[in-house]
């Protein structure tokens, strides 16, 4: 069931202290939602509430700010109960707490293995778990997982990362089929590269891969709050050429996907070891 009217609505919004979790906040706000927001940054997340006070100070709805780590069961289950027991009600779980570690999976250690999963896949699971009790009395609510196009595609040097986007995207197309008919929804986001903290920390680890950054916060929090009144189960946002050529040909054919895939991925790499070697000679 779509959320419509945003105005009195509840939402939770974990990752909630930057990038896409805040402008999502900012939004809703703005439009008379009350936020709870959670993440694990205490400095970062009284800024955020400060500033989504200050950009829209008149808006009628409350703001919460619970710090939250979302590899944290009980944390999870108390911000819910903290969310619920102040509002009466959840509406909206928006669960874009995540991270991004790219590199050869050669020097990707098994411990950066289980925090990307722990963070970006069981982070949504918790809020799922906790929140699911409210929802089902109410017989309403949408979740909002926040994804990624490496959900959707392999990209080389971020197969951890996307191991992690699979997963949500694996767990979110069985979800809605188990919640068929209960009146709760899920909106599952695929965004190209964001300008946010998570991607402008990467760029220096992936120099073989293009990063081309077309998209804003902002914009993809806009785009959200209109799929989740449209009650979309999908909303890719893909305005890279490369990247939209690459999901398009992953549909059709996964397999020449793979191997363009693999083919570009070499070249560059071939390229940037003729470089190195050229600047060295030259020293």
């Amino acid at each position: 069931m779509a959320l419509t009217n945003f105005a009195g609505a509840v939402a939770v919004i974990t990752g909630g202290a930057s990038g896409i979790g805040l402008a999502t906040a900012r939004a809703l706000h703005i439009r008379g939602a009350h936020v709870v927001l959670a993440d694990i940054n205490t400095a970062g997340l009284l800024q955020a509430k400060e500033q989504i006070h200050q950009h829209s100070p008149g808006a009628s709805g409350q703001i919460l700010a619970i710090t939250t780590d979302v590899t944290n069961e009980s944390q999870v289950r108390e911000l819910m109960r903290q969310a619920s027991t102040a509002f009466g009600h959840i509406d909206l779980v928006v669960t874009s707490a995540g991270i991004g570690r790219g590199g050869a999976i050669d020097t990707f250690t098994a411990s950066d293995m289980q925090s990307m999963m722990n963070i970006n896949f069981m982070g949504t699971y918790h809020c799922v778990q906790a929140a699911l009790p409210t929802m089902r009395q109410q017989q309403s609510g949408h979740f909002v997982f926040l994804c990624s196009v490496a959900g959707k595609f392999g990209v080389p040097l971020l197969s951890a990362y996307c191991a992690s986007k699979w997963a949500v995207r694996g767990f979110s197309t069985a979800l809605r089929t188990e919640l068929h008919g209960t009146g709760i929804g899920i909106t599952t986001v695929y965004p190209a590269w964001v300008d946010t903290p998570m991607v402008q920390q990467e760029e220096n680890s992936l120099q073989t891969t293009d990063i081309e950054v077309l998209l804003t916060p902002d914009q993809v929090a806009s785009e959200i709050l209109q799929a989740v009144t449209e009650g979309r189960r999908d909303l890719t946002l893909a305005p890279n050429p490369d990247i939209a050529f690459m999901l398009q040909i992953y549909k059709d054919d996964p397999d020449k996907a793979e191997m363009l895939a693999g083919e570009s991925y070499h070249k560059r790499t071939t390229r940037s070891a003729e470089q190195r070697s050229v600047q060295g000679s030259q020293e």
